[in-house]
């Protein structure tokens, strides 16, 4: 159950290049708090961060370090919008709600500028991001959902690019075009997520690394119980995402853990780097199985993909990612491959997010399904402001329809990998 425990981060990229961090000791013994973290990601750091800054006492256990999960090992895109499209909460909603959820997800990249200025998070943030059509297809549907953003969102400031501007800052014979939205981003995850955990402890959270929690006595006064101790606490916010386990086994039927890979490639030099990507902007496809990537700040490329929902790593991963990477980019055929690297993101029947309440004081953020870089940064403001007394916001999110996977453990992965396949095939031809 508690695999993750106790475990140091992956070899990775970003662990090779993360900023010093001084480990936070075990929970021992007992303590007490207004709010009892459970999680140490993005979305539990977020959630820590506001609520102390909101006058109130924060005990942070984490199981493994700090950013261990999905946190710290995504490709470090920054999106407006969710992982769901927009429809789908305009369909369960209604269009104004939809707006509503719409303008909050924008609220979540300028919620990562202002705090990487405010507390000086050294993590590599950069502006720009576009959406590349591999199909002629999906070009007028590029097209379409520009218009529906500038006329129904009020989102307005993206690019359409054809094929000849494209490859004016894109250097790949694969696209048709792209939507390019000069507000979203990049970032260094792991980097973003220690400078939140130092922004932490000076606003005076509590953070234990290394004490997973092992179970929760709810009550008017939850107690929540680690292996050498545990946390007496007047609200509970769990974060755990992937790693919720039987923890809370009615949470773990709605999401699923699905697993996603990046390479990093040797330095290219500033001046290959930016042949590449001219101007150093993040990219994603418009496959459903998609690929990822971007620059790093010493002008490696980053290149994400291969999402799998069976568990199971790729065989030779590194050289498999590669071979994705040169359908892409075929000019790095001479280009080695330093890091190779994979990890667990939940995802949620419909990939809309789920946050909501188990009891009156246990509130639980979960579901970013592959969006959770900026997304976890609005979960984090908006359950502080329900335990603050304002839950508006935060019960918008209640109102999302969730259902469990279907298959139960025995059969939903199985499920999953045959739907995965036909989607495959649908990208191909």
């Amino acid at each position: 159950m508690l695999t993750f425990a106790h475990q140091a981060h992956v070899p990775s990229y970003y662990a090779a290049t993360a900023t010093p961090w001084s480990d936070q000791p075990p929970l021992q013994g007992a303590v007490a708090s207004d709010v009892c973290v459970v999680g140490g990601g993005l979305a539990g750091l977020s959630a820590a961060l506001n609520l102390a800054e909101q006058g109130f006492s924060v005990t942070l256990l984490e199981g493994a370090r700090i950013g261990w999960g999905a946190s710290g090992r995504n490709g470090g895109q920054v999106i407006v919008g969710y992982s769901c499209d927009i429809d789908t909460i305009k369909a369960q909603l209604g269009p104004d709600m939809a707006r509503t959820f719409w303008d909050m997800s924008v609220e979540a990249v300028d919620i990562i500028d202002e705090r990487v200025k405010r507390h000086q998070i050294d993590c590599d943030w950069v502006r720009g991001f576009c959406n590349a059509a591999v199909k002629p297809s999906a070009m007028d549907d590029l097209k379409e959902w520009q218009a529906t953003l500038e006329q129904d969102y009020g989102y307005g400031g993206t690019q359409m690019w054809g094929r000849e501007q494209l490859a004016e800052q894109l250097a790949s014979p694969r696209y048709q075009g792209g939507l390019f939205d000069p507000r979203s981003g990049h970032i260094h995850p792991l980097n973003y997520a220690l400078g939140l955990a130092r922004a932490c402890l000076a606003a005076g959270v509590v953070i234990h690394e290394n004490s997973p929690v092992t179970g929760i006595d709810e009550g008017p006064r939850p107690r929540v119980r680690s292996e050498s101790g545990q946390v007496s606490c007047a609200h509970v916010v769990l974060a755990c995402n992937s790693y919720i386990g039987g923890l809370a086994p009615k949470l773990e039927r709605k999401i699923m853990p699905a697993g996603t890979y990046v390479i990093a490639t040797e330095p290219l030099g500033e001046a290959r780097a930016k042949a590449l990507i001219g101007n150093n902007m993040a990219v994603c496809d418009t496959q459903f199985v998609l690929d990822y990537y971007r620059l790093s700040a010493d002008h490696r490329l980053l290149f994400g993909g291969k999402v799998s929902y069976s568990g199971r790593e790729p065989a030779n991963l590194s050289e498999a990612m590669r071979q994705d990477m040169l359908r892409v980019f075929p000019q790095l055929a001479d280009v080695k491959i330093d890091y190779a690297w994979g990890g667990m993101c939940d995802i949620t029947m419909n990939r809309a997010p789920d946050f909501g309440r188990l009891s009156s004081n246990v509130y639980y953020l979960q579901g970013f399904s592959g969006h959770g870089v900026n997304i976890t940064g609005l979960a984090g403001r908006v359950v502080a402001e329900a335990i603050a007394g304002s839950a508006s916001r935060f019960d918008l999110f209640g109102k999302l329809r969730h259902r469990d996977f279907p298959g139960g453990k025995l059969l939903r992965t199985p499920a999953l990998v045959l739907g995965m396949a036909y989607y495959r095939l649908r990208d191909y031809l």
